[in-house]
């Protein structure tokens, strides 16, 4: 199995003692699931504390590494791709409603779904198992 993660590392002042608290953030794939996770540790006090997560990344940590990595975009191999295999698989994927996976199959077969490199290898391969043929490719937005 390919591990697929990104991280970045950002630095803000420390809530405790107005220290730089370090906080390394970053999204992976972890047995078929789509995680999270944030570390941080100030530089000038014992403050530090570690969270990990399953689903939706938060915002900060999504546009962070947006921000450092850039985007990928998805989208579906042929035009003849059925369209019901893609609606199956996203919504056993990601627990969407009927109406939301219609809607996101609608970008998968026009100019692609747009997100962080993991968030895109994660619904790549699960669209592959469902064989279902995707493009990924570094996105400029």
């Amino acid at each position: 199995m390919i591990t697929t993660t990104q991280g970045v590392k950002i630095f803000s002042p420390c809530v405790v003692c107005g220290g730089v608290l370090a906080r390394d953030v970053g999204q992976f794939i972890d047995r078929g699931h789509l995680r999270w996770s944030v570390e941080g540790q100030c530089q000038a006090c014992p403050d530090a504390w570690c969270e990990t997560g399953r689903g939706p990344t938060p915002g900060e940590i999504r546009q962070a590494l947006l921000a450092e990595h850039g985007a990928a975009r998805l989208r579906l191999a042929t035009n003849q791709t059925s369209v019901v295999a893609v609606l199956r698989a996203l919504r056993e994927m990601i627990h969407l409603s009927l109406g939301e996976a219609k809607l996101m199959a609608a970008e998968l077969s026009g100019a692609g779904l747009v997100g962080t490199w993991v968030e895109m290898v994660f619904l790549a391969d699960g669209l592959r198992k469902r064989s279902v043929a995707t493009i990924l490719i570094p996105s400029p937005t």
